[in-house]
């Protein structure tokens, strides 16, 4: 049988799912924070690239390659992303 130090809790009941020590927790508020930045971040970016594109009735748009589209719009989305990443790995210092 293998021991191991992890406490073992009944499953049915749920108030001690929020009575987990802050230090256990996974993610902190801060990292919440930074994440729901980081996807507005990426909705914008997607946003700013959307917009009508060319087909055979209405002819060729020339606002398909506007600088809006191809360059401002993915680079806010790729940085969401990469920002996205950093979110996930921050760890606040400890108080002391």
């Amino acid at each position: 049988m293998i021991h191991s130090s992890i406490e073992k809790h009944d499953v049915t009941d749920k108030s001690d799912i929020t009575k987990i020590p802050s230090d256990r927790k996974p993610f902190g508020k801060i990292n919440y924070i930074m994440m729901l930045i980081c996807l507005a971040m990426i909705v914008v970016g997607f946003i700013l690239m959307s917009g009508p594109g060319s087909s055979a009735e209405t002819g060729f748009n020339p606002d398909i390659f506007s600088t809006r589209r191809i360059v401002v719009g993915p680079t806010i989305s790729f940085l969401g992303f990469l920002f996205m990443a950093f979110a996930i790995i921050y760890t606040p210092k400890k108080k002391r």
